[in-house]
């Protein structure tokens, strides 16, 4: 991305991550009790586990901005474990005896965690991921985009509607995605730019990846 053209983008912003939790745990309320023991989509993960990794995921990004000298070469350093061969390994785990209500509790929570880090994080604050040294922004975007496609994955096993807004859907892709095919509809790109749909004249990439590095 130019200089120019990341001047001009709209910033991700807590709000915008505010409302990407609260839209998905509003679309995951609506499913059967049942289903949740189910894959989530393409996954090979169950839908209960899946939501837990997006909890985790949310809970993770937030401990990334919260020491007060954030480290740059490696995670915060909590403990993660997976309760089955091939499952999700995670240092969040809801409690199954409270059942889809506290998972989605679990969830919403760890989404108030990284949008409270967001809010109050110098701009100035750098911290380590995977795909780069981010900033407060980066990890808001990173959060919406993994709340958007988990929800979609979750949508998928458990038979539930979910479009999220395509400006959300926008301010994300300019943030994290440099590849993303000019003129795609903002929904259909971003789950183009994660793996999970085609689009016309161009299969879905094998491996992807964001750029969460901070845009001068």
């Amino acid at each position: 991305m130019s200089p120019t053209a990341a001047a001009e983008r709209a910033p991700v912003t807590a709000d915008d991550l505010d409302l990407a939790v609260r839209l998905s745990v509003e679309a995951l309320r609506g499913a059967p009790t049942s289903a949740w023991d189910g894959k989530a989509g393409t996954l090979e993960w169950t839908c209960w586990e899946t939501a837990e990794h997006l909890a985790d995921d949310l809970f993770a990004y937030a401990v990334q901005l919260g020491p007060r000298t954030p480290p740059l070469d490696r995670e915060v350093a909590f403990g993660c474990e997976s309760r089955r061969p091939g499952g999700p390994a995670n240092s969040v785990h809801a409690n199954r005896a409270a059942g889809p209500d506290g998972l989605l509790e679990v969830l919403e929570a760890s989404g108030a965690l990284l949008i409270a880090m967001v809010r109050t994080a110098s701009p100035d604050v750098r911290s380590h991921h995977l795909f780069g040294v981010s900033d407060p922004e980066g990890f808001a975007a990173m959060g919406i985009v993994e709340t958007l496609v988990h929800t979609h994955d979750l949508a998928g096993g458990l038979g539930l509607p979910w479009e999220p807004p395509a400006a959300l859907c926008s301010r994300v892709l300019a943030r994290l995605f440099r590849d993303t095919p000019a003129g795609a509809e903002p929904w259909p790109a971003l789950l183009w730019s994660t793996g999970r749909a085609d689009l016309p004249g161009r299969p879905r990439p094998g491996t992807w990846r964001w750029y969460g590095a901070p845009l001068a």
